[in-house]
């Protein structure tokens, strides 16, 4: 950040990693990356964990969603080209340490170096934020031509960083706000101890997660919404400054959707591949018994993280004696570098079931797949005969819940938590189940509720999720509805 600051380096045999080595030795052009002419350049981004890894460590849905986002969006006239921008820490930029790839023609990961060891929590961002910028800059300053519009998700510090760096080089800002944190404080802090540390520190990174997305509404050129049961409208009472764009209805908000799932030339022989792999065992920690092939299967996919709530998952499953008549089977989690959460959450499941190893035979747990095989097994378990599969989504909260989606889309009957967006678009008994995931008694209520549902109605629940996945949440539709929205920005002024 030092104007010369390069000459006060030492050499490059001295550099202690990736991060210093690029300090040492900048890129000095992108000239792998050719945008068409006309349309506009589009940043998006994805800032905490890795784009090519949903489920492991911090990775979620989103990774998946700017995947599909991002090609779709590149095969438009309207776009001169897209570039999806993540982070890579020291142990990213000693695997890889290229910070430019191209993904599909038109779409190119840019890689934004982070001086730490791993990829740093969500709420310890702020300190990389000065760096953040200044990568962010030098890096979209050397493309072909200007980033048109910026549009950031996640109301953090990192986000702060590029909305900083958008201001730098001149281009239009566009944020996707959601209800949280503001619509959980009070809930979520009703009743802190201030005098405990934690429960302070909780409080303080909430507020200022708070703080931050007013702030990003308020830079801003244009902000879209997720929606919720009410539509955007809720959005408003939260961010009062939105009351002037609009006519005060709350912000536009692109549906999200999920790409059409492509089946592989030897796509039977890889389902049955993937299943009899599930089915292969029961004695160890990834496997289920052969002999429990014909038992109802609950499945339920994402991240180990607090959150998620896959502990609660299975306390309630344990607990509630569906155990006896069904197996379960989370995905997820990083195996090779995992996180303290996924480190705590994997110790919290094992010890659910270390004192019942009857009930440990029938649950498996998977580390993250590679999103084409979640969707396979998915499909693989909805359409195979004589096999009764539910998709369980746990969560204490989703904004949105692409996994859920997918499930929907694989034609998987789903119960999913009633906390957030979800029922914007399922309803419960119409095409799925919305359950109560508070506590592990609620949790355990809905799962009963659920597996008592008769064969035919589960199968018309089914039809309809996978129905309305098709007709209203395709990355297609999603793609299109941004591309009108960033060419509207693009006439706003600076």
């Amino acid at each position: 950040m030092i104007p010369g600051g390069q000459s006060r380096l030492l050499g490059t045999a001295t550099a202690r990693d990736g991060y210093e080595q690029l300090l040492l030795n900048p890129p000095v052009d992108l000239a792998g990356v050719s945008t068409r002419p006309g349309g506009l350049l589009i940043a998006q981004s994805m800032l905490l964990g890795g784009l090519d890894r949903p489920g492991h460590g911090q990775s979620g849905g989103l990774s998946v969603l700017l995947t599909g986002l991002g090609d779709s969006l590149a095969s438009m006239s309207a776009a001169a080209g897209v570039v999806t921008i993540v982070t890579a820490s020291h142990r990213d930029l000693a695997e890889d340490p290229k910070l430019v790839q191209e993904r599909k023609p038109g779409h190119w990961v840019v890689r934004l170096p982070l001086d730490a060891p791993t990829g740093p929590q969500q709420q310890y961002m702020a300190s990389h934020r000065a760096g953040l910028t200044w990568w962010a800059v030098r890096l979209l300053g050397l493309l072909p031509r200007p980033v048109d519009v910026m549009h950031v998700r996640y109301a953090d510090d990192a986000s702060l960083a590029l909305a900083e760096a958008a201001r730098i080089l001149g281009c239009r800002l566009v944020f996707t706000a959601t209800p949280d944190p503001h619509r959980h404080l009070s809930r979520r802090h009703a009743r802190t101890d201030y005098g405990n540390r934690r429960s302070a520190e909780n409080l303080r990174h909430d507020l200022h997660r708070v703080f931050v997305a007013d702030r990003l509404v308020h830079r801003a050129h244009a902000v879209v919404g997720l929606p919720g049961p009410g539509g955007t409208a809720e959005l408003v009472s939260f961010f009062p400054e939105l009351i002037r764009r609009n006519d005060g209805r709350g912000p536009a908000a692109p549906p999200e959707g999920v790409p059409a799932y492509v089946a592989a030339p030897d796509e039977g022989e890889r389902r049955r591949s993937l299943l009899d792999a599930l089915f292969s065992g029961g004695d160890d920690t990834r496997t289920l018994a052969p002999a429990d092939r014909d038992v109802a299967l609950l499945l339920c996919v994402g991240r180990l993280h607090p959150v998620k709530q896959q502990h609660l998952l299975v306390d309630a499953w344990l607990n509630s004696g569906l155990w006896r008549t069904t197996t379960l089977v989370l995905v997820g989690g990083s195996t090779e570098h995992p996180t303290e959460d996924e480190r705590t959450m994997r110790r919290r499941l094992h010890d659910s079931v270390r004192a019942r190893p009857h009930a440990a035979r029938r649950l498996a747990l998977l580390p993250a797949l590679p999103n084409d095989d979640v969707r396979r097994l998915e499909h693989a378990l909805a359409e195979s005969e004589g096999l009764s599969s539910w998709y369980v989504c746990p969560s204490l909260k989703e904004e949105f819940g692409l996994a859920v989606l997918e499930a929907m889309e694989a034609g998987l009957p789903v119960a999913a938590t009633r906390r957030g967006g979800i029922p914007h678009y399922l309803r419960d008994g119409v095409n799925g189940v919305l359950i109560d995931t508070s506590t592990r008694l609620t949790l355990a209520q809905g799962l009963r509720r659920m597996t008592a549902l008769a064969g035919p109605e589960r199968r018309r629940m089914a039809q309809a999720g996978r129905r309305t996945v098709l007709e209203r949440f395709s990355v297609g539709e999603m793609a299109d509805m941004l591309a009108k929205e960033y060419a509207a920005v693009r006439l706003r002024p600076l």
